[in-house]
């Protein structure tokens, strides 16, 4: 393992950066390596720590500018090609408005959250020099944890190098093995997930169809305060109500009208899941909206605008519960 040092801090650099773009390359044994290596001299800690820190930075920056140019279609983009499409399309954006940008901090720590945070704090207009502060804090601490961990780790790590160096190729095998089996497993659980998704959807042109023919069904709106934000707009008459508050307020929904669930996820993953959850409530006449609120708006139907998002924002819980019974009485 007397790799020339350039070699072995260019390497650490490339891999970390690599899996800030988004590959799903192993990267903490490569930190915990690194730091054992650190800790007997093979390479410099402060130029470690700095390379990887700043590989961190340049991975987040890039997607921080994509959302802040793209916004909600680079969230679509990566909940479509994500390993994990459910963590994508129903947590992350939940936890994201839960810690507002103190996410950046700890999102690296967190599956899904690593990837969606930087451009959703672009999407979302996020300055860009608070942003750089929070993803370097946040860089600088998952660095230092993992390159720390191999340090102190470091006597135990030095004496597994010499059964490394002994199998050599094979160990290469080995990791390259466990990388395709790790991608297989998340892709079986990428499908399993769509497949759990499927269901009778009704068209754009059926609601419209339907709202004209003067029958009410119930249209619910399930995105996050963050979708809504950065797509404001809403098929008419919608009720908000976010995935993550939909049980408390299932008995507010009317058993005997139609339920129609929209969002602007890939598939329709959120409409899909609380239809899922009504179904297990009782409910029969729910039907996600195919396409979603993309779908209406590219169709031409009407749509109109929430008030102001940061004031709806602020509302307490209870709003919901309120227009829910208002709106059926």
């Amino acid at each position: 393992m007397d790799h020339p040092l350039p070699f072995g801090l260019t390497a650490v650099f490339v891999n970390v950066l690599l899996s800030q773009l988004g590959l799903p390359l192993p990267v903490i044994p490569t930190l915990i390596l690194a730091g054992a290596l650190a800790n007997d001299g093979r390479l410099s800690g402060s130029a470690l720590c700095m390379g990887a820190v700043a590989a961190c930075f340049i991975g987040d920056t890039a997607w921080y500018l994509s959302g802040r140019l793209y916004g909600n279609r680079v969230m679509k983009l990566l909940c479509r090609i994500s390993l994990t499409p459910d963590s994508c399309v129903s947590q992350t954006q939940t936890r994201f408005e839960r810690w507002g940008g103190n996410a950046l901090v700890v999102a690296k720590f967190v599956p899904g959250l690593s990837l969606i945070a930087p451009p959703l704090a672009g999407a979302t207009r996020m300055g860009f020099a608070q942003f750089a502060a929070l993803s370097l804090a946040g860089s600088v601490v998952w660095v230092g944890v993992f390159v720390a961990s191999g340090m102190f780790l470091g006597p135990q790590i030095e004496r597994l190098l010499p059964h490394l160096r002994a199998v050599g190729g094979v160990a290469l095998l080995v990791i390259g093995a466990f990388i395709v089996l790790y991608v297989a497993y998340k892709w079986w659980q990428r499908q399993r997930f769509f497949a759990f998704l499927r269901m009778a959807r009704i068209s754009v042109g059926e609601l419209y169809r339907l709202l004209d023919s003067g029958a009410a069904p119930v249209i619910v709106d399930v995105r996050s305060q963050t979708a809504r934000s950065l797509e404001p707009r809403r098929i008419p008459g919608a009720l908000h109500v976010p995935v993550q508050d939909m049980e408390q307020h299932i008995k507010e929904l009317p058993r005997d009208h139609e339920i129609v669930l929209y969002c602007t996820c890939p598939n329709e993953a959120s409409a899909a899941k609380v239809a899922k959850m009504l179904m297990s409530y009782g409910f029969r006449r729910v039907r996600p909206l195919h396409g979603g609120l993309d779908a209406w708006i590219a169709a031409g139907y009407a749509v109109e605008t929430y008030p102001d998002v940061q004031v709806i924002m602020k509302k307490p819980p209870q709003t919901t519960a309120q227009s829910l019974s208002g709106s059926h009485s």
